[in-house]
């Protein structure tokens, strides 16, 4: 059994980016933990309401359960503002978390993916991964986000290069059901974070391995 951490940016980069794989480490028998960084909360400067932060919560709740996650952290930094908070405070909040849980394999947001808040977390989580203040760490994977990801500028430094592809072909239906409950994320199709889009990714990722659908992942460290 391993203890897996998968880190989000906002709410719905884990589903997309790799909710087949945290249903098969659940299948695997693996506890598994949620580590979610921004929010949406009544005063926030983009002027979300109380209403809409309580249904955030509730489809946060939901998806929680469906995963069967046995652990969820919420830090609910303001959501479109990492830009706005000292980059050290973002650091000691994650920090804090994974020396709590100590989890072995570690899944977090490409490092060059086009949302500021997506490159900003990569920092400050990559930060805390050292593996001489941290040897509990034993595998550390960062993950393609439709919209995000295949949208950064075509350079490349930039470019998003797998080397790692998990076979997610039981768990697709299901990952795309609870993608569904993201319906203030979720694209017509064929729109990138689209149904559509969603499944042909996965198909994609599948044909490298000779699987019908899978996630791919780019593995910073495996000391496993």
């Amino acid at each position: 059994m391993n203890k897996v951490m998968f880190i989000s940016v906002h709410p719905d980069d884990e589903t997309f980016g790799c909710g087949g794989s945290i249903l098969k480490h659940k299948a695997m028998g693996d506890r598994i933990y949620w580590l979610n960084l921004t929010g949406i909360f009544e005063g926030h400067p983009m002027g979300f309401t109380q209403q809409e932060a309580d249904k955030r919560a509730e489809v946060i709740d939901k998806v929680r359960s469906l995963y069967g996650f046995d652990e969820f952290v919420n830090l609910l930094l303001p959501t479109i503002m990492l830009d706005t908070i000292e980059l050290g405070r973002i650091v000691r909040a994650v920090d804090e978390v994974i020396m709590k849980l100590q989890p072995e394999i570690i899944y977090l947001p490409n490092r060059s993916d086009v949302h500021s808040d997506h490159r900003i977390a990569f920092d400050a989580v990559y930060a805390c991964t050292k593996n001489f203040r941290k040897p509990f760490i034993k595998q550390l994977l960062m993950y393609e986000t439709l919209s995000e990801t295949e949208f950064t500028p075509a350079l490349q430094e930039n470019a998003f290069v797998p080397n790692c592809f998990m076979d997610v072909t039981p768990y697709l239906d299901k990952k795309i059901d609870i993608a569904r409950l993201y319906e203030t994320e979720l694209m017509p199709d064929p729109l990138p974070r689209s149904i559509h889009a969603l499944r042909g990714l996965a198909a994609f990722r599948g044909s490298r391995i000779g699987v019908f659908y899978a996630e791919a992942f780019c593995i910073i460290f495996d000391k496993r």
